[in-house]
């Protein structure tokens, strides 16, 4: 479970510093013989600053709570 709250927190931590990512997506539109014609689409994925901080939260939580403890 530890390892888990550590990804957690790198993950919010990430999120916070970068609020959204950005990247092209190459489609292929035409291909008909030797004539091929592609589209390029830019994609956003954005997700809201307080989505960083409640992982963040979540993983700080599981690291603090003890897990199940064997007899």
């Amino acid at each position: 479970m530890k390892t888990v709250g550590i990804i957690l927190i790198i993950a919010g931590i990430l999120m916070l510093l970068f609020g959204n990512i950005t990247f092209t997506r190459k489609e292929k539109v035409v291909d008909v013989g030797p004539l091929e014609i592609n589209k390029k689409e830019k994609k956003t994925i954005a997700w809201p600053n307080y989505a960083g901080g409640i992982i963040i939260v979540a993983g700080i939580v599981i690291l603090l709570v003890p897990g199940k403890r064997r007899n």
